[in-house]
């Protein structure tokens, strides 16, 4: 398939395989960077600010936990190039960009803030656990049927669901901070979103679907002029200066078993994060699927399917090796590559590319990391919203009838609900339920859609 567009041509931008212009593949690929950069450091920072050192009360140092962020970019580029680029059966060949996954966040910190397993007992759990679900998805062929159509729909659109408060606390200064809803924060979020929509209707050609790297970069240029003039603290710059300090200029990410932080593997901490695991492979599921009929208009094929969630898992494990967090992929950047319609894989892989060298370089990686929350939220918004278009689109396709309606409400009800109850619903529970469901709705609608669609009787026109 590759001999097919041997030819360089920036019309290629809009086709899975073929070399893209450098001029033009360079500019798109960054654009994916800048969308899932700080979402991809985010929950390293929480995870690791928290966590104990195995057998002790003492927390990881500063100097540790930037040489942690420094290390998810690395793997967050590496996944992605396997994603793009295959090795044997590990990998889709599909636009998917692989980043550091929120779906662990409650467990990994429930392991992690544990003194007797502590960050040591997470890492192993990761490597563990990467290696489950990439067997699991390797075996895809043999459990795929249960992951019906209407099944299918729910994830994507559930997941769809799940971003818009990201984008929407992105957009008021980012979730936790004291001026949270502050009229700037609301006013640079609104002038970065009527600048990508302004941009994707006035751009001719293929520059029209650079519209979000626009966005972002005359959304940054306005908050440091607000900085500088001192009418709003917006721009960060203090953080490339510590990061000069701390780890300097040019620095080789690490494997963790190099370090004073080797990995201490635990059954029970692996029991925590399988079920995840298993979660995150639906949520994989859902966004290659979204990936293949909303960006290349077709049924995602098995050989896609096996090799998106095998690259998940092991991608994980070597995630892990490097002392960082579960990889997964990134939904918005599924919400770009829909919105775009830009597929093409040498145009991903220079974004890939990006993020490891941003990781050799941690003052760049700092650069960006100073990237505005509001300036963010203004440009996600819509591509977390084109996922869960994505996802009714994917449900328009179902059969409309009695069955069809008992598992889409019941998903919604159920899984969505459980996200918004004013306390712990599962108190009676296992505190690792609570974890799993409680803030999660994409766990909950997968669940009680797939335990729906295999229970409910079929009619002769169901899928």
């Amino acid at each position: 398939m590759e001999n097919q567009n041997q030819n360089v041509s920036a019309d290629n931008i809009y086709k899975l395989n073929g070399r893209v212009p450098l001029s033009k593949a360079i500019p798109f690929g960054l654009q994916h960077v800048l969308a899932m950069f700080v979402s991809n450091l985010a929950p390293v920072l929480i995870v690791c600010s928290a966590a104990f050192v195995h057998g002790t009360n003492h927390h990881l140092t500063g100097a540790e936990i930037t040489q942690l962020l420094q290390c998810a970019m690395f793997v967050a580029g590496i996944g992605t190039c396997l994603q793009l680029y295959p090795i044997w059966k590990i990998g889709s060949r599909l636009p998917i960009v692989m980043g550091v996954s929120f779906t662990f966040l409650g467990s990994l910190l429930m392991i992690c803030t544990n003194p007797d397993l502590g960050y040591e007992g997470m890492v192993g759990a990761v490597i563990a656990g990467g290696i489950f679900e990439g067997i699991v998805g390797l075996s895809a062929r043999y459990w795929k049927r249960f992951l019906t159509p209407v099944v299918s729909a729910c994830v994507v659109i559930a997941i769809g669901l799940s971003l818009l408060s990201v984008g929407m606390n992105s957009w008021g200064g980012g979730d936790g901070a004291k001026d949270f809803g502050s009229w700037y924060h609301l006013f640079i979020g609104a002038f970065t979103l009527i600048v990508c929509l302004a941009a994707r209707y006035i751009l001719k050609g293929v520059y029209k679907n650079l519209n979000v790297l626009v966005g972002l970069v005359l959304g940054y240029l306005l908050s440091v002029i607000f900085t500088v003039a001192g009418i709003a603290p917006l721009v960060d710059f203090s953080g490339i200066s510590k990061t000069i300090a701390q780890v300097g200029v040019v620095s080789i990410p690490k494997l963790v078993f190099f370090t004073s932080l080797k990995p201490v593997f635990d059954l029970g901490a692996f029991f925590t994060i399988a079920i995840v695991f298993l979660v995150s492979a639906a949520e994989t599921t859902g966004a290659t699927t979204a990936i293949c009929t909303g960006a290349l208009g077709r049924d995602i094929e098995m050989e896609e399917l096996q090799g998106s969630l095998a690259a998940d898992g092991f991608s994980s494990a070597i995630s892990g090796c490097f002392g960082c967090l579960p990889l997964t992929s990134f939904s918005q950047n599924v919400g770009l590559v829909t919105m775009t319609g830009v597929i093409n894989r040498f145009t991903i892989l220079m974004g890939a590319l990006i993020l490891i060298l941003a990781s050799l370089f941690p003052p760049l990686g700092a650069f960006f990391n100073s990237l505005p929350q509001a300036v963010l939220g203004g440009c996600t918004v819509m591509m977390f919203g084109s996922i869960m278009y994505e996802g009714i689109k994917m449900l328009k396709e179902c059969e409309f009838d009695d069955r069809t309606m008992v598992i889409v409400s019941l998903a919604f009800c159920i899984g969505v609900g459980l996200t918004q109850t004013s306390g712990n619903f599962f108190a009676a529970f296992p505190k690792e339920v609570g974890d799993i469901f409680n803030g999660n709705a994409v766990a909950g609608v997968f669940v009680v859609s797939l335990i729906l669609s295999l229970v409910l009787p079929k009619s002769k026109k169901s899928e």
